[in-house]
C-alpha cells in the first residue's frame, strides 16, 4: 500500500486543501498521515478540526511515498523552516513525490526543489516561487516529474487526483517504504 504524509499548519491550514486531497487519496487505498508542529487539535481557516498523527520534526521521508504540504494562511510557517526544507530535499533526492498546494508551493520553492521546474501557486505568491527559479505556469495543477503543485482550494480535488496518478506511476519499490 502507498503511504503519504500531509503537513498542515497547526492554525490556519486551508480546510479543503487538506480534506479533499485526503479523501481522494484514501478512496484510492492510500494511507494518509497528518503532521503538524503540535499534536494538539489543529484548526483550519474555515473551522475544520484535525488531530495530527505526528510532529513535522519526526517525519522520516523513507516512511512515505509522498510528502505533501497543505496551504492556507498558516502555511507560511514552513516557508523558511529548515526542518521542512530538509524533509522536502531528502524526499526529492529519494525519488519520492513532493507536493504543495496554494501558498505551500512557496515552501517547496524555498527548499530549492522548484528551480528550473514548472510549478503553480496561489496567484498572489507567484513572485515568491519565480524568485526561487520556478517557472510559474498559473495552471490549477502542475506536475513536473515527481513534483506536484496546486494553485489553491479550487484545485484541491484535481491536486489529489494528480498525486494518486503519480503514486501509481512511481516506481519506488514498496520495500523501500517504512511500515
Amino acid at each position: 500500500m502507498k503511504k503519504v504524509v500531509m503537513i498542515i499548519a497547526h492554525q490556519g491550514f486551508r480546510d479543503e486543501e487538506l480534506l479533499e486531497p485526503k479523501e481522494v487519496l484514501e478512496n484510492n487505498g492510500v494511507i494518509v498521515k497528518i503532521a503538524s508542529s503540535s499534536l494538539g487539535e489543529a484548526k483550519g481557516k474555515l473551522g475544520a478540526r484535525v488531530m495530527p498523527d505526528m510532529l513535522v520534526k519526526d517525519i522520516n521521508s523513507e516512511d512515505f511515498n509522498a510528502v505533501i504540504f497543505v496551504g492556507g494562511p498558516g502555511g507560511v510557517q514552513y516557508w523558511d523552516d529548515p526542518v521542512a526544507h530538509k524533509i522536502l530535499q531528502k524526499a526529492y533526492k529519494e525519488n519520492r513525490i513532493v507536493a504543495g498546494i496554494c501558498s505551500a508551493s512557496v515552501t517547496l520553492a524555498r527548499a530549492g526543489i522548484l528551480k528550473g521546474k514548472r510549478a503553480t501557486v496561489f496567484s498572489g505568491d507567484a513572485e515568491e516561487i519565480k524568485a526561487c527559479g520556478a517557472e510559474y505556469t498559473g495552471s490549477p495543477v502542475e506536475r513536473d516529474g515527481n513534483i506536484i503543485t496546486g494553485a489553491g482550494p479550487f484545485a484541491a480535488r484535481d491536486f489529489g487526483e494528480e498525486i494518486v496518478k503519480a503514486l501509481k506511476e512511481n516506481s519506488l519499490p514498496n520495500e523501500q517504504i517504512g511500515r
